[in-house]
């Protein structure tokens, strides 16, 4: 054979000797990866239409490849923004299941207090007229302090609701006391013994224990619907770790470096990405499932005995029932208060000419507990109070099990049923390394994924705290305890506003003492004509509506 000859063919035969089997022109096309690439919405221009070398890949096997430097990069940072949209997307459930109850509840609880304030003044005026109107402050007093309290406001409940009642005696102890005059110094004492006369029966004592617990019951449970939802959507926003970006280059796209665009990563191997990449969340889960617990006993006791629909819908005819034990005590509590307060002094001819009338005897029918509202929320407490109950069973241990449903995904992963055709981070075979166990300091030996076990990702830590402040706050509303006026020196005592105290077991109020609060000088300031009227006036609204009442309550 010639010279010539063997200088060109046998260079040609080592050439293809060194060339692995079954390797032809087709294998080393880029058409596939080009064609992906593209479909993804970047330039071909980057992109070569056969494999090179690969030496200049930092995270992609540095073999012969279709990943110039440039499509690594831009690669990469598409890993990371669909790993973030991964997170949300998967997120998106517990998310919504917040923020759409939050609005429901608060609807419920904010028309279920309008409709309660409506019903009483429509009551009042109807059976007072402009006689309740002239002093409906009082009432429109006790809805603003309720709303202000629910809202997130600074009041102490039990205070609010003596406040109330006290005011309330003022008026009244003027209309069964016509005859005569009373300074503002003689009326503050006769407040000042609201408690131990009992002027209204047992009304204001029931009403308190009730209306505390259920306040407070509401109140924190509307506000652990708000932390939910805050820590959800915080937490659905993840900022990707260097490491974790790398992790999920390799895992996504480093099958497009090496020409296979079409295979998806192992089901075991996407887990152990996901697992390094949120260690951090699943550190949330513990105190994320504490809460929603906390959160299911609060809606429990909504369900029963705090159940503020049952509380506000008659808390006119408790109201109107107590303004009736006043009228019937009327004697007895004049007697007291004259008692401990001084003899005041009479009134003018014209006023001390009036009296009540002698016979007020007449009942209100007993409220049925079951007449409640449908509001706009859509539906009753309980039924509404049932569907948050079965969403948040639904959303614990939702943040450690992040990477299983994000790698259940057919677009993401190659799936269980395919462990020999994935990619295994190096090329198209099993994954052979163990999962990682949930937390952070589980991935360290992590084979995918560089996690620093040693530094805590501090916004999850905020979170945590977040939580664990809002389920001391629930444990304490289940007990009936409002946590912001509860004694922190002995809390196992229940002062504070809401004791939660059952009726038959509450501490009795005082009895009356005369010397508890000085004598009022009875030539104190005298009162206009004007104020005597309004005492007239506010005689008749107490005596005179029982009959629209019933009207109300009969239909």
């Amino acid at each position: 054979m010639p010279s010539w000859i063997r200088a060109v063919i046998l260079p040609l035969l080592g050439l293809l000797l060194s060339l692995p089997a079954g390797a032809d022109v087709k294998a080393r096309s880029c058409g596939e990866v080009r064609q992906a690439y593209g479909a993804k919405g970047f330039s071909l221009a980057d992109i070569p239409y056969q494999e090179i070398a690969g030496e200049h890949l930092r995270i992609c096997p540095q073999e012969y490849t279709c990943c110039t430097t440039e499509m690594e990069d831009k690669l990469s940072q598409q890993s990371k923004l669909e790993f973030e949209n991964l997170v949300e997307e998967t997120s998106h459930f517990v998310r919504t299941t917040f923020v759409s109850r939050h609005k429901k509840f608060d609807e419920f609880f904010r028309e279920l207090l309008e409709n309660a304030e409506k019903s009483l003044n429509d009551m009042f005026v109807r059976t007072y007229g402009m006689l309740y109107m002239q002093n409906s402050e009082v009432f429109q007093d006790l809805f603003t302090e309720l709303k202000r309290y629910y809202t997130g406001g600074n009041v102490n409940l039990e205070e609010m609701l003596n406040d109330f009642w006290a005011r309330l005696l003022e008026r009244m102890f003027q209309l069964i006391n016509p005859q005569y005059h009373f300074s503002e110094d003689y009326l503050e004492c006769v407040s000042k013994y609201t408690d131990q006369l009992k002027p209204f029966g047992d009304v204001p004592r029931k009403l308190k224990i009730q209306v505390t617990r259920a306040f407070i019951a509401a109140r924190t449970f509307v506000q652990g619907l708000t932390v939910g939802r805050e820590v959800a959507n915080r937490v659905s926003k993840v900022s990707p770790t260097p490491g974790c970006i790398r992790a999920l280059m390799k895992m996504l796209y480093c099958p497009y470096c090496r020409g296979l665009p079409t295979v998806r990563p192992c089901n075991n191997y996407c887990l152990n990405v996901m697992k390094g990449c949120l260690a951090n969340q699943a550190d949330l889960d513990t105190e994320w499932n504490l809460f929603i617990d906390a959160m299911l006993l609060v809606a429990e006791r909504l369900e029963g005995p705090f159940n503020i629909e049952s509380v506000m819908d008659p808390i006119d005819v408790k109201i109107s029932e107590a303004i009736m034990n006043m009228q019937e005590n009327s004697m007895q509590v004049s007697a007291k208060v004259f008692q401990g307060c001084g003899q005041p002094k009479p009134a003018p001819a014209l006023r001390s000419a009036r009296s009540a009338p002698e016979n007020f005897n007449t009942r209100f029918r007993p409220y049925n507990p079951e007449e409640r509202p449908t509001t706009a929320a859509g539906t009753s407490l309980d039924r509404l109070v049932t569907d948050i109950k079965e969403k948040l069973k639904l959303s614990k241990k939702v943040w450690s099990a992040l990477p299983y449903t994000i790698c259940k995904d057919e677009s993401v992963t190659a799936g269980t049923s395919n462990e020999e055709e994935c990619w295994n981070g190096h090329s198209k075979a099993r994954y052979l390394p163990e999962i990682m166990n949930d937390g952070l300091t589980n991935q360290i030996n992590n084979p995918e994924v560089d996690v620093d076990i040693t530094r805590p990702d501090t916004f999850i830590r905020q979170q945590i705290m977040a939580l664990r402040v809002m389920t001391n706050k629930l444990k304490n509303a289940y007990n009936g305890n409002d946590v912001n006026f509860q004694d922190t020196s002995d809390e196992s005592s229940g002062s504070g506003s809401g004791s939660g105290c059952m009726d038959d077991v509450c501490p009795t109020e005082f009895e009356f003492v005369s010397t508890e609060a000085p004598p009022v000088d009875p030539d104190r300031r005298e009162v206009d004509s004007s104020a005597a009227q309004r005492g007239h006036s506010l005689l008749s609204w107490c005596l005179t509506g029982v009959v629209l009442a019933l009207q109300r309550l009969s239909r």
